[in-house]
């Protein structure tokens, strides 16, 4: 049973930076690709970046494209995404999740990954 937790939400003026941290068990993360994706009130679950698990290849979403990183530390299971220049629309529950490794394809939908963490509320005021 693949487990992921989420740390690091919280509540971070506008023009902050932020870091969220995503630590798996019972699994190998060398294994998975890893997203982080996020969920405003009211709206669909999108892809924040995606890291492919050969990790040679990274995808950023539009929302935060050029605002946030996604590393990961396989000997410590642990991914990362960090967040810079915060503003109020990134207001929103992150999840990290982890997808069946295929050397070739860098997931960026919800319906390729099968494990979920349970979320971190990430909250920017104005």
């Amino acid at each position: 049973q693949v487990d992921l937790v989420e740390t690091g939400g919280g509540l971070v003026q506008a023009g902050a930076s932020l870091s969220l941290s995503c630590v798996m068990s019972g699994g190998d993360l060398s294994k998975y690709s890893m997203g982080w994706f996020r969920q405003a009130p009211g709206k669909d679950r999108e892809v924040v970046a995606a890291i492919r698990v050969t990790g040679d290849s990274i995808f950023y979403g539009g929302a935060m494209k050029g605002r946030s990183i996604i590393s990961r530390d396989i000997g410590k299971g642990t991914v990362y995404l960090q967040m810079n220049s915060l503003t109020p629309l990134d207001t929103a529950v992150y999840y990290c999740a982890a997808a069946p490794g295929i050397d070739y394809i860098t997931p960026t939908e919800v319906r390729a990954y099968i494990y979920w963490g349970q979320g971190t509320r990430v909250t920017v005021s104005s």
